[in-house]
Parts: C-alpha cells; structure tokens; sequence
C-alpha cells in the first residue's frame, strides 16, 4: 500500500479505537481545534491539561463544543508539561501532543530518565508532505531534531522512519539518502555516508526499505531526471522517504515545500514510547490535525 493523499490515512485508522491524545499546555487556538474537530470524527479521546480559564476562553470565542471532554487543571507550563508526560509514559495515553509551550520545555520532560518517554531508541523528526507535483505522499526525515545526525544516528533515524511506514501499510519503502550530488566524493561526507547506508541495506545490516544514495534531490524526485543521468535506481522518481544530510537542508525543504509548493503536511516525533505531535507554532490547524491522524495510525 503507498499513500496518495494525506486524507488516506483516516482508512489506516478507520473502526479501531478512539486513541487517547494528551494536549499538553492546550490553551493552543490551533492545536484546540484541531484535537475538537478529530475528537468530533471520532479518531481521538482527547485529554486537556492546561489553563482551564484560558482554554474555555478560546472555545467560547471559536465555538468549540468541549462538553464531556476531560479538563486538568494545571496554569503553570512547566508543571501541565510534566503531569503529561507522566501520564503517557503510565500508559494513560497513546499519543502526546504539543500545545502553547516551547519545544524545549516538552523535550526536556520527555527525556527525564526517571518518569520521561525514553525508549533507548533516537528521537527523530518524521514528516509527511502531500504536493501536487509529486504522485504520491513523500516522507522527510528530520528537520527538526538531529542537527548533523553521524551514520549511526542517520541509521536510526531511517530505521524510526521504515518503522513508521510499515505502520501505515508501506511494504519495503524506498529511501533515498540525499546529496548535493549523485556520485560519491570523498570532500562530501553525506555522499560517504550515503555510499555506506546504500551497501549496508544490500548486505541486510538496514532492513525492511530499499536504499539508494547519494542521490540529489532532482534524481530523488524526478525520473525524467535521473535517466536524464544515466542514473539506474529502483529508488529515483519513485522515492517513499528522503533522508536530509542535516537539519538546515531538511527545515529549508520542510519550509519551502510548506510556503513556495503549498503542500500539506503532518509530522511526529519518532523514538519515544508514544508518538508525539510537535507542529512548527506556524503550521496550520489542518496540518496539526493532519498529524493527529498520522499519530493515530503510528500508535497502532
């Protein structure tokens, strides 16, 4: 199964259980609407901490109908961050989601060593992006956690991201390992490293994808191009998921595909006990509600 659309993913989750989201710091306009209008479908049961008075204030001037959801009471930040945490990592919830807090004050609570979300495994940012120049869904990996991510961390992050996608129903997805160039150049460490990933997935140290790399983006996304350059890939014009060489190449592409293709998108954080839906704070209510969808689905 290979995904068209972003809305497809409402067919992965369809007549199982309602998963129990935590909206952390939920006084969130966006991330409000967005939890109500996936509660109302019927794919979450959502779980509210935060400042009581400042969410229902945002309900009452959007018409939010929160009856019957569950309310937590907790004004200060730190403290509504922590009580979520906590209460996903005992199994309270299948899906931890980012309201009005900073990035920072979440990962901290996340990574606690006594009570966070810690598997052992790497955190990784994973997206997915829905744009009409391309046939279908393309996954990007990671914009948003990993700064110049080593090759042991890239495998884990390819190995976070094949994990996800076998849950959406993908079999043996196809990853290209991105370059500036599609020949390996000893100057050009991400060619190394893309040469080294490519051969490891051949001999089965990476598994369940099919790897190919260094490729550029062109190659990657366009078939036209990479005959154009004589390039044979099961994976060029037809890749599932492109691994970024660092995190300044993959938020310039998560942006610009963003703003300049109008492409939509939803994106998670990979590697903890639960998914997390940590959205940019200028991403849309549709694409926070595009991630909870994509939650759901991973928390299978």
């Amino acid at each position: 199964m290979v995904l068209k659309t972003l809305s497809e993913l409402k067919n992965i989750i369809a007549g199982g259980p309602r998963k129990k989201l935590i909206l952390a710091a939920a006084q969130d306009q966006h991330s409000l609407g967005a939890v109500i209008r996936a509660w109302k479908d019927n794919i979450i049961e959502p779980i509210l901490i935060g400042d009581e008075e400042g969410i229902r204030k945002i309900c009452a001037e959007n018409n939010y109908d929160i009856t019957g959801l569950t309310i937590i009471h907790e004004p200060d930040l730190e403290r509504s961050v922590e009580t979520s945490v906590k209460m996903a990592s005992n199994k309270q919830a299948d899906v931890l989601m980012k309201g009005k807090v900073g990035t920072s004050t979440l990962l901290k609570c996340v990574l606690n060593k006594e009570w966070g979300l810690r598997t052992g495994n790497l955190l990784s940012h994973f997206a997915l992006f829905e744009v009409e120049t391309y046939h279908k869904v393309i996954a990007v990996t990671d914009v948003a956690m990993n700064i110049a991510p080593n090759l042991k961390e890239k495998i884990a992050i390819i190995n976070n991201s094949v994990a996800c996608l076998v849950k959406l129903g993908y079999n043996m997805p196809k990853v290209a390992i991105l370059g500036a160039v599609e020949m390996v150049n000893e100057n050009m460490e991400a060619t190394l490293d893309a040469a080294l990933l490519s051969k490891m997935n051949q001999r089965d140290q990476i598994r369940n994808c099919i790897i190919d790399g260094p490729l550029a983006f062109d190659n990657a996304v366009s078939l036209e191009s990479a005959q154009l350059k004589g390039i044979r890939s099961e994976v060029a014009g037809d890749t599932d998921l492109l691994l970024m060489p660092d995190i300044e190449v993959g938020n310039v592409l998560y942006k610009s595909m963003v703003f300049f293709a109008k492409a939509k998108v939803a994106s998670l954080i990979l590697g903890a006990r639960v998914p997390i839906v940590l959205t940019s704070r200028s991403d849309s209510e549709q694409a926070k509600y595009d991630s909870i969808l994509l939650s759901a689905a991973a928390s299978k």
